[in-house]
C-alpha cells in the first residue's frame, strides 16, 4: 500500500458488524493517493485503528465514506471517532493566559492560589506595574477542559478585569534573562563573540564574571542558556513570557478605548462623553443609599497611600519620611505546585504588598528563582525574611537592596498611530532604544528594556499618542560582582585620566 498512511477499522465496529463473512472493497480518497482496503468481516471485528491524535479529522472524513457504503456500523464508528477527538482534547498543552486586574493588595496571592487549589504548576508569571491596574501573563500547562475552569474562576474574583487564553491567537512573545558567567582572559573573546551573535547587552563585568542580558522568545533563551553553560552559569535571573497579542492587518481601530492625539478628529468627542458619564455615576453612587449597612462618606483630599501597582512610585534609592522603602528580594525555591501561593501568601497575610514580581527557572534544574520588589521600612521587612524562612520548599532568600546590583525590566506597549505620526514614535522608540516588534495599519507595538525610570519615562512620552497595551515583566536582579553601585555616580562628571 502506497504512502505512509496506516489504517485499520475500530474494533467498536463489531458491535454493529454482521457475523456472516463478507468481502468488500472501500475506496479511501487522500490527497497523495487513492487507497483501497479488501477485507472480511470477521477481520473488521479484530482490527484496531492506529491512528495519531492529529490525524482525527481524516477519520471523519474516512467515516463519511463508510456511512455510504455500510449505514449499519455508522453508530459505532461515529462514536469511536468523536471518542478520537475527545482525546485529542484533553492532551495536555502549554497555555498563555492574560489576566489584567485592578489595584488591590493580596491580589497576586489570590491568582496564584486558583491554579495551586487545582495542582497546576505555574511555569512562568509575570507582573508589570502599570498605574492603576496591571497585565499578569501566566504560562501554565493543562487540559482544555481544565484550563476553561480555571479562567472562569479567574473571572470570579473581584478586581480582575479580564482574562484572555491567546494560546492560538497570534501574539508577540518575550522573555528577558540575565546570565552571570565564569570568565578568563581564554574564554573573553569567545563569550563577547555569542553574545554579539545574540544581540546580548553586557550590564556588568568583573575580572572573573560578565553578567549579559538578553531578550526574545523562550526558544531564544534556551538556545542562549545550552551555549553559555559550557563557560559556567553563576547565577541566572529570568523573567517569565509577556505577550501581546499581533494587530491584523485592516483591522479597525478601537479608537474609543483611548487618547489618540495622532486622529485628532476623534479627540475630545468620545473621551468628553466617557468622563462625564463617568463622573454622573461617581456622583450618584455617593448620593445614593445602597439599603444596608453600608452609608456613604465625604472624600477626604488629605488621606493619601502608595498603590501597589504604580509605575511612578517605589524607586529604591528614595525613602520617605516613615522610612518606607522598596526592597528588592532573590529567593530562590522548589520548582513544585503551589510554592509560588505559599511565598505570596507569607507576604499578603501580614499586610505588605508586592510591588513587583518576576518567576522564572534558575541555573539549577528543579529550582526557580522569584525577584520580588516589596516596600517597608528596614525593621519590618527583617521579620518579613525570618517568615519566609520557615517555608520548607524555599532555599535561600536574600535582601539586595543594600548591595550593588543590575537590575532590569522588560516591557511590551503597543501604541495606537496612524502612517502619519508613526515616524514620530520610532524617533521616540529610537531614544530609548526600544525595538519595533509588531507594526499594523493603526498601532506599532515595542520592546524596551531598561530599570523602573526608563519604563515610566518612555510610558508618559507616548500617551500623548494613545497607549492601547501594556505588558512589564517586573525587575530582575543581580549582585554586580564588579561592587560598582551606579546609584552613586548619578549627577556627577566622571574624569576621564585617573590624577
Amino acid at each position: 500500500m502506497a504512502g505512509d498512511t496506516t489504517l485499520t477499522i475500530l474494533s467498536a465496529l463489531g458491535m454493529a458488524a454482521s457475523a456472516v463473512p463478507t468481502t468488500f472493497l472501500v475506496s479511501l480518497s487522500f490527497k497523495p493517493q487513492v487507497l483501497v482496503f479488501s477485507k472480511t468481516t470477521s477481520q473488521l471485528l479484530h482490527s484496531r485503528l492506529t491512528l495519531r491524535r492529529s490525524k482525527a479529522p481524516k477519520l471523519l472524513s474516512v467515516s463519511s465514506k463508510l456511512d455510504e457504503a455500510y449505514p449499519a456500523t455508522a453508530p459505532a464508528l461515529h462514536q469511536s471517532a468523536n471518542h478520537l477527538v475527545s482525546l485529542s482534547n484533553s492532551r495536555v498543552k502549554r497555555h498563555t493566559i492574560l489576566v489584567s486586574v485592578g489595584d488591590e493588595s493580596g491580589i497576586i496571592n489570590r491568582i496564584a492560589g486558583v491554579f495551586a487549589r487545582r495542582g497546576y504548576n505555574i511555569e512562568s508569571l509575570a507582573v508589570g506595574l502599570n498605574k492603576d491596574k496591571a497585565l499578569f501573563t501566566i504560562v501554565v500547562s493543562g487540559t482544555e477542559k481544565v484550563l476553561q475552569q480555571v479562567v472562569e474562576q479567574l473571572n470570579k474574583l473581584v478586581n480582575v478585569i479580564k482574562v484572555d487564553d491567546i494560546s492560538r491567537e497570534p501574539h508577540v512573545e518575550r522573555e528577558l534573562v540575565l546570565i552571570k558567567l565564569n570568565v578568563d582572559p581564554n574564554t573573553r573573546a569567545e563569550i563577547m563573540l555569542l553574545a554579539d551573535i545574540f544581540r546580548a547587552r553586557v550590564v556588568d563585568t568583573s575580572e572573573h564574571s560578565l553578567t549579559i542580558e538578553v531578550t526574545g522568545d523562550p526558544g531564544k533563551i534556551v538556545v542562549v542558556q545550552r551555549n553559555m553553560r559550557k563557560f559556567g552559569i553563576k547565577e541566572l535571573g529570568r523573567t517569565g513570557k509577556i505577550a501581546l497579542r499581533r494587530e491584523k492587518m485592516g483591522e479597525t481601530a478601537p479608537f474609543w478605548e483611548f487618547f489618540a492625539a495622532s486622529y485628532p478628529a476623534l479627540e475630545g468627542k468620545t473621551f468628553s462623553k466617557s468622563l462625564k458619564k463617568t463622573n454622573q455615576s461617581i456622583n450618584s453612587n455617593l448620593m445614593e443609599s445602597s439599603g444596608g449597612d453600608v452609608y456613604p462618606m465625604e472624600l477626604d483630599d488629605a488621606f493619601s497611600f502608595n498603590q501597589v501597582l504604580d509605575a511612578h512610585w517605589g524607586v529604591i534609592d528614595e525613602e520617605d519620611a516613615t522610612g518606607v522603602r522598596s526592597h528588592t528580594f532573590s529567593l530562590l525555591v522548589n520548582d513544585v505546585p503551589g510554592v509560588l501561593n505559599l511565598v505570596t501568601g507569607v507576604i499578603s497575610r501580614r499586610g505588605y504588598n508586592i510591588q513587583s514580581l518576576a518567576v522564572g527557572p534558575a541555573e539549577i534544574e528543579g529550582i526557580s528563582r522569584i525577584t520580588t520588589v516589596i516596600p517597608g521600612t528596614d525593621e519590618s521587612i527583617k521579620k518579613l525574611v525570618q517568615q519566609l524562612h520557615k517555608i520548607v520548599d524555599l532555599h535561600e532568600v536574600q535582601d539586595i537592596t543594600d548591595l550593588p546590583f543590575a537590575e532590569r525590566e522588560l516591557m511590551l506597549i503597543k501604541v495606537a498611530v496612524n502612517p502619519a505620526a508613526r515616524r514620530d514614535v520610532l524617533d521616540i522608540a529610537n531614544m530609548f532604544r526600544a525595538k519595533a516588534v509588531d507594526v499594523s495599519d493603526h498601532t506599532i507595538t515595542l520592546e524596551l528594556t531598561g530599570d523602573l525610570s526608563k519604563m515610566a519615562a518612555l510610558q508618559r512620552q507616548l500617551e500623548p499618542y494613545g497607549i492601547c497595551e501594556v505588558a512589564r515583566t517586573g525587575r530582575v536582579a543581580l549582585v554586580r560582582e564588579s561592587g560598582v553601585d551606579s546609584t552613586y555616580l548619578r549627577g556627577y562628571r566622571l574624569p576621564l585620566v585617573d590624577d
